[in-house]
């Protein structure tokens, strides 16, 4: 079991930092949550943008046909998706038939065998466990990754930030104080306070900018900054999830629930254009969208016609995406890159 392997790890070598408490608990080869089948979606554990329905792929594709307009139609673009899940998203934004990729290929990257299993399949999609290391022309996708990637803990004393580890007691998981971290820029060392320290999310989106030789980095996921979690309680920010439910403190029921964290914005690589999921959408047309599909189910939801039950469908979608106490207020950031840069 997971908790014997930490502890076995932790009697060994002494008290784990949190991002490898995290990655075990998450990524473990043979316990960990995702490896087990952990899942988004209305039969799995949480649900994001993709699950709400077919209408945020067709919006995506949208903004990777625009990313292809920007670099001059490259022939050779390819998209690649990053914790691609079953491949909700991919199968949406395949059915939406983008021009972008006549001449292209998608890639959903993906750690989990079995949600790899549970991918479509087409001439048009791939699927792999780990990144591709090559030059990329194209555009790479995370919705809803970086929160799911390991992360440290910091908690202040009034003088410095002492790092969070995790060890034992009488066989229970406990936390422990050691060291001295340098303090992050802006953030004093309150007495209490707590921050997340985010360096792999900063480090993945550093390796996919110098992967990218022409075109976009997009990543939407729920967010705030190091100083402003530094004054909320961390059970606001640092959370766990289980069949649609907020779990058990993190250090409980290892492998067995969701870890996920808000992503601190401001410890990610500059340059990113920032805007949040409401306007990003209507940016790429949802108003628009919305109100012809209003009209068609005006027009034909009298006869039951599918075509209504589907612009019926694509009204209650919006209303969700553009919630901006919900999936609305999700951070977007976007890195656009020429061959120049």
């Amino acid at each position: 079991m997971l908790a014997d392997d930490l502890k076995n790890r932790i009697s060994k070598s002494g008290p784990l930092s949190f991002s490898d408490f995290v990655e075990s608990c998450l990524y473990d080869a043979n316990y960990g949550f995702y490896t087990k089948g952990g899942r988004a979606g209305r039969r799995g554990d949480f649900l994001t943008s993709p699950e709400v329905g077919p209408f945020f792929g067709f919006l995506i594709a949208n903004w990777l046909d625009e990313t292809w307009r920007n670099l001059n139609k490259p022939k050779n673009f390819q998209v690649i998706e990053v914790g691609a899940g079953s491949g909700t998203l991919a199968r949406a934004i395949i059915d939406a038939k983008p021009k972008c990729l006549e001449n292209g290929i998608y890639t959903m990257v993906e750690r989990s065998q079995k949600l790899r299993e549970e991918q479509p399949t087409s001439d048009k999609l791939v699927s792999i466990a780990n990144i591709p290391e090559v030059p990329l022309v194209g555009a790479v996708i995370a919705n809803e990754l970086l929160d799911n990637l390991p992360f440290d803990l910091l908690e202040g004393n009034g003088k410095c930030w002492k790092e969070v580890r995790v060890g034992l007691m009488d066989d229970q998981f406990v936390e422990t104080l050691i060291g001295e971290r340098k303090e992050p820029v802006g953030v004093l060392p309150i007495k209490g306070a707590r921050i997340p320290i985010q360096t792999q999310a900063n480090k993945w989106v550093e390796s996919i900018l110098e992967m990218i030789v022409a075109g976009s980095l997009l990543v939407i996921d729920y967010g705030s900054t190091t100083q402003e979690m530094s004054q909320r309680d961390q059970d606001s920010w640092l959370r766990t999830f289980r069949k649609h439910s907020r779990g058990s403190g993190p250090l409980d029921d290892v492998g067995n629930q969701d870890l996920t964290v808000e992503v601190a914005i401001d410890q990610l690589p500059e340059g990113a254009l920032i805007s949040n999921q409401k306007d990003f959408l209507k940016n790429q047309g949802i108003d628009n969208l919305v109100e012809e599909g209003r009209q068609v189910w005006k027009e034909f939801s009298s006869v039951g016609d599918l075509k209504a039950v589907k612009a019926r469908s694509r009204v209650a979608e919006a209303e969700a995406l553009l919630d901006p106490m919900g999936l609305g207020g999700f951070f977007v950031l976007e890195w656009h890159l020429s061959p120049s840069d």
